[in-house]
């Protein structure tokens, strides 16, 4: 079965979800993954298929966390507002200032709401940039490739410490904190095997990243 998707009366979508990349091998790679995570096994899903590139499934993986974090965060669009969260924290000790270097070059801070609101605008944009996620076959992908990977991985774990640190009660209430946990693991063990997250970003959750690591 596959994770993309809640299925039930939740299931609100923040935006529209993203597709793989088409003009390449991301169709392919998706069947792959949703063969995998169907197995059960998370760590074997995250594995570079054998003769497959690496940035092909670097950008396949990255339209689906997207999605998967899309959807987690579309369960809560009512409860986490600017009056509940005005600002986007993950505890007491971290805060996170929005900037995307082009239209806000210096970090605000905004409401959580506000926040997730900016960093989704800003994926799909990039996304959308056939100069960086590239459509049609045969076109490479960008020098600066991973490091724009790397840049959206890093604060879509950010609305997941979010998530965890503010409305881990409320996602307990909706009955979804078993598809929480498991889009997690599978986010960390993608961002493990690939080192796309410094290990300082992932101090609002070390603990339980520490948990996950162990167990896989």
């Amino acid at each position: 079965m596959s994770l993309f998707g809640l299925g039930n009366r939740n299931q609100k979508t923040f935006r529209p979800k993203k597709n793989a990349p088409s003009g390449n091998k991301g169709a392919q790679l998706k069947r792959h993954i949703d063969a995998t995570l169907g197995s059960g096994n998370l760590r074997e899903a995250v594995r570079l298929p054998p003769g497959e590139d690496l940035n092909e499934w670097l950008a396949v993986n990255t339209v689906d966390f997207f999605n998967q974090v899309n959807i987690l965060y579309g369960t809560l669009i009512e409860f986490c507002t600017p009056t509940s969260c005005p600002t986007m924290s993950a505890g007491a000790k971290f805060e996170y200032r929005w900037a995307d270097g082009v239209q806000i070059k210096k970090p605000i801070e905004v409401s959580a709401p506000k926040y997730v609101d900016y960093l989704m605008d800003w994926i799909e944009s990039q996304l959308d940039d056939e100069n960086i996620f590239p459509q049609k076959l045969g076109v490479p992908f960008p020098p600066n490739f991973h490091d724009v990977v790397k840049t959206i991985f890093k604060r879509l774990f950010r609305v997941y410490a979010h998530i965890y640190h503010s409305h881990f009660q409320k996602i307990v209430s909706l009955k979804e904190e078993a598809h929480l946990n498991t889009c997690f693991k599978h986010f960390i063990l993608f961002i493990w095997e690939f080192r796309l997250i410094d290990e300082g970003e992932l101090a609002p959750l070390r603990d339980l990243i520490e948990s996950i690591i162990v167990a896989h």
